[in-house]
């Protein structure tokens, strides 16, 4: 039979054994700790929706600045198949997502994410970024001339598929149409990775008015060529919203003042508190 350790031994023995002790009482209060931390944060999660012709790739920018200063920052793939599938993905996408919603919008997309905030009580506060704001029975393609202005018409190719007609913004007009206040070499890239947007985005009817229900913000690009400031103006002023205007911005505000971008939408945010 082993006899039991003495002397200093001992002594060592009891005081490793009286921090491993500790040290297995203290982990569950660290972690809920944690946890309750994350859960509890008080912040929105930032849902940011794209417009046609781009990608999410588009708030790369935005989200490094959400994230920075402690925001869950979501920009899902707009499908750019038109508003009777593109809001209800859009809809499926906020159903998923626990606690209150700050919704953001750019060009096309603010008319996905007015049509899918609709009966949404998660959804606090809905952010326009150069973007549509349509109302019920309203058709985007006769919006846009609405104001002198866009450059979007004559910058369209159209490329027939199978289901319908696709379209893209041609080689020689992306930047001028789209994003004038960004360097060439960065629009060439955007105008090869385009996304397809469908011809059918332009006569979909919207069925639903979100920013009727749910206080809204909005930006107006000074320089827009695809969406015109003042029908941006009109946007916003009809649906009440807080608005500034991004000074020598292009359609694409969230990439040439993405500090701008993020500030609008945190105000947003913390008006929802």
């Amino acid at each position: 039979m082993t006899n039991p350790p003495t002397g200093p031994r001992r002594v060592l023995l009891t005081a490793a054994a009286g921090l491993l002790a500790a040290a297995l009482l203290a982990a569950p209060t660290a972690s809920a700790s944690a946890t309750s931390s994350s859960t509890n944060s008080g912040k929105p999660t930032i849902v940011l929706v794209h417009g046609g012709f781009a990608d999410a790739s588009n708030w790369n920018e935005v989200i490094t600045r959400l994230q920075r200063d402690g925001y869950t920052a979501i920009a899902p793939a707009n499908p750019l198949r038109g508003l009777p599938v593109d809001a209800p993905y859009i809809a499926s996408v906020l159903k998923s997502i626990d606690g209150p919603i700050v919704l953001v919008g750019h060009s096309y997309g603010g008319a996905v994410i007015t049509n899918a905030a609709a009966d949404n009580p998660n959804v606090k506060a809905l952010v326009y970024i150069a973007a549509f704001v349509p109302d019920e029975g309203e058709q985007l393609g006769a919006l846009i001339s609405k104001y002198p202005g866009t450059q979007i018409p004559a910058a369209v190719k159209e490329v027939p598929y199978p289901d319908g007609v696709d379209l893209y913004l041609k080689p020689d007009k992306f930047r001028s149409a789209f994003a004038a206040d960004l360097p060439a070499s960065v629009t060439r890239i955007m105008q090869a990775t385009q996304r397809p947007f469908a011809a059918s985005s332009f006569t979909d009817k919207t069925t639903a008015a979100a920013w009727r229900t749910i206080p809204s913000w909005g930006m107006v690009a000074t320089e827009d060529k695809a969406i015109p400031p003042d029908l941006e103006r009109w946007f916003y002023k009809r649906a009440k919203a807080h608005v500034v205007e991004a000074r020598g911005a292009s359609h694409v505000p969230m990439i040439s003042q993405p500090g701008l971008t993020t500030r609008l939408i945190e105000t947003a945010a913390k008006a929802t508190d």
